[in-house]
């Protein structure tokens, strides 16, 4: 995948995970902008207006981003994180970022202070038990690294819906939502989750959106 594509995923899906009440927002690993942008026209449509702002490793995306958000600062997030306001934002969203970090608890804990009472944390996460990478792996001894997905090259973790929310609890979080999302159409998985009498269901979903609150 061409760099500017793999930052400029909209991610509709996610949008929906995003409390309504919310108005002030901040997009963890915002790429170009893409799914800020997307958010910031679906409430608009509704008559609510938002403040979004970005946190983004890589500069030309940020530059990008820059376009679409009222104030993006580059760098590593887990850095980044701590100059940010306090009790500021009524959500953080990661999408697709904690499979990215050696030490994603580092980045967990420097972002509660930025949550404004009340506020969440809504993050979507790979599975590592998604169905396509489990057939690959055990039926054809496959696990090579790709552009993108649940192999994608630059994922340095691997979770589970299980240990997803382990890490939250690691992280002084309470996971209130999980939800699969992107689920495999794969005839072979449907069969497999009948035979097994649904205890593979979660093995359908490519990723899970987390929605968690500080641990009071």
């Amino acid at each position: 995948m061409a760099a500017s594509g793999y930052y400029s995923h909209p991610r509709p899906q996610m949008r929906g995970f995003v409390p309504a009440e919310a108005r002030r927002i901040l997009d963890v690993g915002c790429g170009d902008g893409a799914f800020a942008a997307g958010l910031r026209d679906e409430r608009r449509a509704r008559g609510q207006e938002l403040e979004i702002w970005g946190l983004e490793l890589d500069s030309s995306a940020a530059e990008r981003a820059a376009t679409h958000l009222d104030r993006v600062l580059q760098g590593p997030a887990q850095d980044r994180a701590l100059e940010l306001p306090p009790g500021t934002f009524d959500c953080v969203v990661m999408n697709d970022v904690l499979e990215h970090l050696v030490s994603p608890e580092v980045l967990l804990d420097a972002l509660r202070p930025a949550l404004a009472p009340g506020g969440c944390l809504v993050a979507s996460i790979p599975s590592v038990r998604y169905f396509p990478n489990v057939w690959d792996l055990v039926v054809r001894g496959d696990w090579e690294y790709q552009d993108e997905g649940i192999l994608d090259r630059t994922h340095l973790r691997f979770f589970t819906r299980q240990s997803m929310r382990g890490l939250f609890q690691r992280s002084g979080y309470s996971v209130v939502l999980q939800q699969g999302i992107n689920p495999t159409s794969s005839w072979r998985f449907r069969l497999v989750n009948l035979l097994s009498f649904g205890r593979l269901r979660e093995m359908r979903y490519l990723q899970f959106a987390c929605v968690a609150e500080v641990t009071d």
